[in-house]
């Protein structure tokens, strides 16, 4: 009588093979893992911790944003006041919890706007060819001439001061280089050989595009857009800084840094402060983009 496996026999082997893999593998590469699940995790937390500050920032900081406190005027962070005191006497640390709002406001929808518009003229290009691919890429080679910094500050100077148009200054620095990527992954796929035999049994344009195409070319989007929050959020804080920013009562992390550039010498932590704001919160999500790269790239996943 023929003995057949179990489900749950091979379920059991493949844990031992993966037990016995993992055991063959040098030290220095579980060590190696470990520590990139660390930082993994410590970046996951970081921005989970943001994204809270800018849902519920009355929940996180001990003291109202506006309020001026006039007997702790550029008082040293302390137990009081963590981040110290500005000199309006206002609570740093509150400020920098109300201003993520407007600050990560700007990085996702810069990247939501630049990522479609882009992706959409990319994923066209790509796929139609010929005239159209012609006249799109033109228009993207003419945006890439200009450094993305300064297209996003003349579009910004263009549009005038507020939320919404340096978050569209963004977008449009953006564009470029979503089209790219996602016309090279377009045309990559369409030439791969399971799209060529499904074209050869009959399939249509428009099925292919809808079954095949646009699936198996998302992957990078996915990747480049988390990248995208981080660099959306140093564009935008840097045009915040210049003055070219929202004009309200609880500043962004870059407007705080100019507020505070004139303290430097005589109260530090007014810079400071927003500063690590901004440095931390855009490794965190370069380290989570990197993350979600290594798992998506089947080299990567091969080689481990």
């Amino acid at each position: 009588m023929s003995m057949k496996p179990l489900a749950g026999d091979k379920k059991a082997w493949a844990g031992v093979g993966r037990i016995r893999l993992w055991n063959r593998r040098p030290w220095r590469y579980r060590v190696s893992l470990a520590v990139s699940r660390l930082f993994f995790y410590a970046a996951l937390l970081v921005v989970v911790f943001t994204v809270a500050c800018a849902i519920v920032p009355g929940w996180i900081a001990p003291y109202d944003p506006t309020q001026m406190m006039t007997d702790a005027i550029l008082q040293a962070p302390s137990a009081a006041h963590l981040f110290g005191t500005d000199y309006f006497g206002r609570d740093i640390f509150s400020v920098v919890v109300h201003g993520s709002r407007d600050s990560l406001l700007i990085g996702f929808a810069s990247v939501l706007v630049g990522g479609i518009v882009g992706s959409a003229l990319g994923i066209i290009s790509g796929y139609a060819g010929g005239i159209v691919d012609t006249i799109i890429m033109r228009a993207v080679d003419i945006l890439m001439a200009v450094p993305g910094v300064l297209l996003a500050l003349s579009v910004a100077a263009a549009l005038g001061p507020g939320l919404m148009n340096i978050a569209l200054a963004v977008a449009v620095s953006s564009i470029p280089g979503y089209a790219r990527v996602m016309r090279g992954q377009v045309i990559s796929v369409k030439g791969l050989p399971f799209i060529t035999a499904t074209r050869s049994l009959g399939g249509s344009n428009t099925r292919i595009f809808w079954k095949h195409v646009l699936p198996h070319s998302l992957s990078p989007l996915l990747v480049m857009a988390t990248l995208g929050v981080g660099t959306s959020i140093l564009t935008g804080s840097g045009l915040s800084f210049l003055g070219l920013g929202v004009l309200k009562e609880i500043p962004d992390w870059g407007a705080l840094l100019s507020q505070g550039r004139g303290y430097l010498t005589v109260a530090w932590w007014i810079c400071t402060f927003p500063g690590l704001a901004i440095t931390l919160f855009v490794l965190a999500v370069n380290l989570i983009g990197d993350d979600i790269r290594d798992r998506l790239d089947p080299k990567v996943k091969g080689a481990a």
